[in-house]
């Protein structure tokens, strides 16, 4: 009893909120784009979407996201811990429950084509594609998940000596692959590869952003020169790390600066102008997080 107090007390309810948007947003990108078109979602969305048309009319979408989502889920508990197996069951279910609505309650004919881009096999790819991964990448900052299939990859993809990612996309391919077979047509496959991309690029832009930021190395022999102008131009925290070269032996600093996009050619001029001698490596990060209370 006290083990499930704890759980639901880790449960916060902006996360709900935001897992609810995500399930609509979702199951409306699905029914409206891609089901009534025949094009596929990727992972167990895609698949429980080819179920449900080779299968009974009773046996829906709705039923099949529920039976192949939740108890992957379920089987992922100890690895994902509680509250995201939680946050992805519930998103699932509201992704269900709207996919229902949608096709079955609401006035709005899905069966033959799409209400807003008719028989259009591109729009619906790309604007299915889009709003799915809209709603994916919501799910996943939210702390929940849309799909089991990367609960899957966790199961399986060590057993078989590959990563996760490359799990996912071999499941993708062979789901369209199976999709081309049944149907004795790849047109609609190869649309589905197009709505794929689209929603991994868009929940790539939910998740990470837009502009990513760039951290910037710079190795020095110049350091209080180089840090008083970079936080006098820039405003930023910087941290000087003590480093030694490996074949001059000589002491020098290590520098580490996080900017954006904007401001690392006004980075660079800097360092250039005080140590034409200094090494700058710039990579690119996806989240910034600052812990100060302050």
């Amino acid at each position: 009893m006290n083990k499930l107090k704890t759980i639901f007390r880790s449960l916060h309810w902006k996360n709900i909120l935001g897992l609810t948007i995500a399930g609509l947003i979702n199951a409306f990108g699905i029914t409206i784009f891609l089901s009534p078109v025949n094009l596929y979602d990727s992972g167990i969305s895609g698949t429980s979407m080819l179920l449900s048309q080779i299968t009974p009319e009773h046996l829906s979408l709705s039923v099949f996201l529920i039976i192949l989502n939740i108890p992957l889920f379920l089987y992922g508990w100890k690895k994902q811990g509680s509250t995201f197996t939680i946050y992805a069951i519930y998103v699932v279910a509201i992704y269900s429950l709207g996919a229902w609505l949608i096709t079955d309650i609401l006035p709005i004919d899905v069966r033959f084509v799409s209400p807003l881009a008719g028989s259009d096999l591109l729009l619906c790819a790309l604007f299915g594609g889009l709003i799915s991964g809209a709603g994916s990448g919501l799910a996943i900052r939210f702390g929940g998940a849309m799909d089991g299939i990367e609960t899957l990859a966790i199961i399986f993809a060590k057993r078989l000596g590959i990563t996760v990612g490359t799990f996912v996309m071999v499941y993708n391919v062979m789901l369209y692959i199976i999709c081309g077979i049944i149907l004795n047509s790849w047109i609609l496959p190869l649309y589905s590869i197009v709505t794929y991309m689209a929603a991994l690029k868009t929940i790539d832009f939910i998740v990470e952003g837009i502009d990513r930021s760039k951290a910037a190395y710079i190795i020095t022999t110049k350091p209080q020169e180089i840090c008083q102008e970079l936080s006098d131009t820039f405003s930023c925290g910087i941290t000087m790390i003590d480093a030694k070269g490996f074949y001059s032996d000589q002491e020098k600093t290590m520098i580490y600066i996080v900017v954006n996009r904007f401001q690392i050619g006004k980075m660079k001029n800097i360092v250039h102008e005080l140590d034409d001698k200094a090494y700058v490596s710039i990579s690119e990060i996806a989240e910034v997080y600052s812990f100060n209370k302050q």
